[in-house]
């Protein structure tokens, strides 16, 4: 498997025309992939996710950067954080956000999605939505971001045009970004005012980035926003405490969390 420098165990480098991302680069070892026992395939995917986690490890001392300037700049009342994003970086992120309201409370409208192709985009690929440029800065502007706002960006090629030019208005407007990309050297790290690198190397099948890159970036946002709640007081004796209880199940957990914070028994 790929290191995070982009070499295998062996020592030998994927194959690259020396334009090529690293998340692209074909491994000349998995040439043969897909004659393999699914045993094997299996292992070696596994193997893949392995190195994401080595990635997120070494990008963990940005990650706590990231989360403690979005707690300063979500402190207040009116901060929001904005997910960016196209393919299946911009659903990572959507995925992310829409699980910090029933998990830490925090409020819906405090949160916002741009993603390339817009709600059509979540579930088909609609067709030159990340490279549209113009709509990206259309939607930072219709969402009036200012300085108390975060705005969270990912693409694994950090270089997608919508998720960079979201990054670069949203910059202007004074809000901070933070963006995660895949790539060493990947331009949206440089919009952003900070940028962590995932660096995943090349995937087991050449550009899948859902695999690597995406396991990499789940696991940082995971990171990310868990650490930024925390941060935000959204946590108390490692239960959450502001978690909304809409279901049985949350019911439930809700009374188990105030009856080990408060020394209670149920009925009480």
């Amino acid at each position: 498997m790929p290191s995070s420098h982009g070499s295998n165990k062996d020592g030998r480098k994927p194959e690259s025309d020396g334009t090529t991302r690293e998340t692209e680069q074909r491994q000349p070892c998995f040439a043969e992939l897909e004659t393999w026992e699914p045993s094997k395939i299996l292992a070696t995917l596994l193997e893949g996710q392995q190195q994401a986690l080595n990635a997120v490890r070494n990008a963990l001392a940005d990650i706590e950067k990231s989360a403690i300037a979005a707690a300063e700049r979500l402190s207040g009342d009116e901060g929001r954080i904005i997910y960016v994003g196209a393919g299946t970086s911009g659903r990572l992120g959507v995925l992310d956000g829409i699980e910090l309201t029933p998990t830490f409370g925090w409020p819906s409208e405090r949160l916002a999605f741009l993603f390339a192709g817009g709600d059509a985009g979540l579930t088909s690929a609609v067709e030159g939505a990340e490279d549209d440029e113009e709509t990206a800065r259309q939607l930072v502007a219709q969402a009036k971001l200012g300085a108390s706002d975060v705005m969270v960006a990912l693409a694994a090629s950090g270089t997608t045009p919508f998720t960079r030019a979201a990054v670069k208005a949203a910059h202007a407007a004074g809000a901070l970004t933070i963006a995660f990309a895949n790539n060493p050297g990947a331009p949206l790290l440089g919009d952003a005012e900070i940028g962590i690198l995932l660096r995943s190397g090349p995937e087991v099948l050449a550009g899948s980035t859902r695999l690597g890159a995406g396991t990499a970036q789940k696991i940082a946002l995971g990171l990310f926003s868990t650490t930024l709640m925390i941060g935000l007081n959204k946590v108390h004796k490692g239960h959450m405490v502001d978690m909304v209880a809409s279901n049985d199940k949350l019911k439930m957990r809700a009374r188990r969390m105030l009856g080990d914070i408060t020394g209670c028994d149920p009925d009480a």
